[in-house]
């Protein structure tokens, strides 16, 4: 199964690396307006089993695809917008969105395969339609901005790996054309030439010390009811050049005076996004297993720093931090470092948050971080050792002071 499962990738990646994949364009319309428009290629690597083995099916979107009006809308407030791009013998790919007051973001991307189809899955033992979903995929952009990622990223859907390329998207929009104003996926960031670096390389500047921050309360309330709870003191570590191309490093502590937050609430989603002075967005992206009930901080970003390009935007889609189980909430009052990108990471100082199961304006049990629980194991091992330490000085003495007692027996 392995080598079957690791063939049918390898075929994807050369057709993604040698451009063997088409671009697609998609568009869904209410009335005279365009609400969601995608140029990208996709190609689908999926499991199946036969009657005597298992095996790979390689299947990309075609050109002929087409939006399925009947499945893709822009969104209401009791729905959240969808794309949906059907093709073949009953195949389909859709994309849901979600949105904030500064971003919008792929909430799952949902892939829809008809083992019936004889032509992509030869001797199927099976002639179900097979749906299969990703919920964390940390694609997200700044509201009116086009999403651009041309590097190929690859998505696992259960059965089935999605891999995407050539992607220009934008939800939300406020015109029937793309935005010009694009923020690059992290993959594009990386694969642009570095500028020559000088003969002399200028040491960083390090940053008078912020000292540690105020503490916030940055909850979330949908239709009503509180959905996230995030009590936390955040300080901001970015590198970036300046105008006399020198590299700066600033450290910022985050005043909840100063900030106001906002985001929104799915089954497996939650975003929060915390809007800085000079509009400054630092949103964080929470996903939910509900197999194992387990959920982390997938994705970060911070957007309009004030020393970046116009429009412009850094962050990390795959993350793997502040993991807790559903129904409780993750807590940290040590400081700690969220490392987001080599010139981006965030200092936590007594925090504590629930992005999803809550039922009351109060954090459920708390489960604690791993440096709260080795600050509290010190003082104990601490405190064992001197008991130790003072049993040992005791039996001694008495040792002691019976060995002197024997020599002055009675005769």
């Amino acid at each position: 199964m392995k080598t079957v499962h690791a063939w049918a990738m390898s075929v994807v990646l050369l057709l993604a690396v040698f451009g063997g994949i088409q671009a697609v364009t998609l568009e869904v319309r209410e009335g005279n307006s365009t609400c969601i428009k995608a140029d990208l290629s996709a190609l689908f690597s999926i499991t199946y089993n036969t009657s005597s083995s298992e095996r790979s099916a390689v299947l990309e979107l075609p050109g002929s695809a087409t939006v399925d009006p009947s499945s893709s809308s822009c969104g209401s407030e009791s729905s959240p917008p969808w794309l949906v791009a059907v093709f073949g013998s009953g195949h389909a790919l859709g994309l849901s969105f979600s949105s904030n007051s500064s971003m919008y973001s792929v909430t799952n991307l949902t892939l829809q395969y008809n083992l019936s189809d004889a032509t992509v899955f030869p001797e199927a033992n099976s002639s179900d339609v097979v749906t299969v979903v990703s919920a964390s995929v940390g694609i997200w952009a700044p509201v009116n901005t086009t999403y651009r990622c041309l590097s190929s990223a690859t998505f696992r859907l259960d059965t089935a790996n999605l891999t995407l390329s050539n992607v220009r998207l934008q939800a939300f929009m406020s015109g029937n054309d793309l935005s010009p104003n694009e923020s690059v996926c992290l993959a594009d960031q990386a694969s642009t030439p570095a500028p020559p670096r000088p003969t002399t390389i200028a040491p960083v500047p390090v940053p008078t010390p912020a000292g540690p921050p105020e503490r916030g309360n940055y909850n979330i309330t949908q239709n009503g009811t509180v959905c996230l709870l995030a009590h936390m003191g955040l300080q901001l570590n970015v590198t970036h050049t300046d105008a006399q191309n020198k590299t700066v490093q600033d450290v910022v502590n985050v005043n909840p005076d100063l900030t106001s937050a906002s985001g929104s609430c799915e089954a497996n989603n939650t975003i929060l996004v915390l809007t800085l002075e000079q509009s400054t967005t630092l949103t964080f992206n929470f996903t939910l297993n509900s197999t194992a009930s387990k959920y982390h901080l997938s994705g970060v970003s911070l957007a309009n720093w004030p020393n970046f390009p116009a429009n412009s935007s850094i962050g990390n889609g795959s993350l793997n931090y502040l993991r807790s189980s559903l129904g409780h909430s993750y807590m940290c009052n040590a400081e700690q470092t969220l490392v987001v990108l080599p010139i981006f990471s965030i200092n936590t100082f007594k925090l504590q948050v629930q992005p999803f199961g809550v039922t009351t304006t109060q954090f459920a049990s708390a489960e604690e971080c791993q440096i709260d629980q080795d600050q509290m194991l010190i003082p104990i091992i601490v405190g064992a050792a001197l008991a130790g330490l003072v049993m040992i000085v005791l039996v001694a003495y008495l040792i002691g002071r019976k060995r002197s007692h024997a020599g002055y027996q009675t005769i």
